[in-house]
C-alpha cells in the first residue's frame, strides 16, 4: 500500500513536470505458465506506470486482482491461494532505465535494473526490453521471466504439474508526455 501511495505522489509531482516524463495508463502485462498438465496464461490491462527520462528512472505498478483468466476458478486460485491479492494487492517496479540515448527517435535496447515486489518479496532484478518512440509517445516492452520460488509463492503438491516453475512475463506500455 506503501507503494501505492509513492507512485500516487511522484505522478502527482511529476504532472507539473518537464517534457521529459511520461506516464502509461492501462498498459498491458501478461504471464503464462507453460506446465505438462495444463497452461495458465492471464492478461491484465490495468498497469501504471512513470518514466522520466532525464533521470533515467522508471516505476510501474499492477493491481493483482486485474489479471484475466479464461476460466473464472483459475483466476479465484490465483487471487485467493497463491498470490493472496487481498494480503499483497500489487506487483511493482522501481529503478533505473539504462541504456537509453536521448539524441536519437529509433527504437532502442534498454534495460531497466531495479527492484521487483511480488507478494511481498522484494528482489533485484534486471530485464531487457525496447523503447520505440512514436510521434510524441513512446512504446516500452519487455519479456522475462521469473521463479515463482524467488516471490515465496507456494504451488501445492497437488497441483504441482499444473504450473509451471518459472513464468514467462510480457509487459508493453504506451507512455504519453506529461
Amino acid at each position: 500500500m506503501k507503494f501505492t501511495y509513492t507512485l500516487s505522489a511522484i505522478l502527482l509531482c511529476t504532472s507539473l513536470g518537464l517534457a521529459q516524463k511520461f506516464k502509461a495508463s492501462d498498459g498491458t502485462a501478461s504471464f503464462y505458465s507453460d506446465a505438462p498438465m495444463e497452461d495458465i496464461e492471464a492478461v491484465s490491462e490495468s498497469v501504471n506506470s512513470i518514466i522520466d527520462l532525464e533521470k533515467k528512472e522508471l516505476a510501474f505498478l499492477i493491481p493483482i486482482n486485474s489479471f484475466q483468466f479464461d476460466k473464472k476458478l483459475m483466476q479465484e486460485h490465483f487471487n485467493e491461494n497463491y498470490m493472496e491479492s487481498e494480503k499483497y494487492p500489487n506487483a511493482s517496479f522501481k529503478g533505473s532505465l539504462i541504456g537509453y540515448n536521448s539524441g536519437t527517435r529509433a527504437t532502442q535496447n534498454v534495460k531497466a535494473k531495479g527492484e521487483m515486489t511480488i507478494h511481498g518479496v522484494k528482489r533485484n532484478i534486471s530485464v531487457d526490453g525496447t523503447l520505440e518512440t512514436k510521434g510524441e509517445k513512446l512504446i516500452l516492452k519487455s519479456k522475462f521471466q521469473i521463479s515463482v520460488a524467488d516471490y515465496d509463492v507456494e504451488i501445492p503438491q497437488v497441483v504441482f504439474y499444473n504450473i509451471a516453475e518459472t513464468v514467462d512475463v510480457t509487459l508493453e506500455l504506451t507512455y504519453e508526455q506529461l
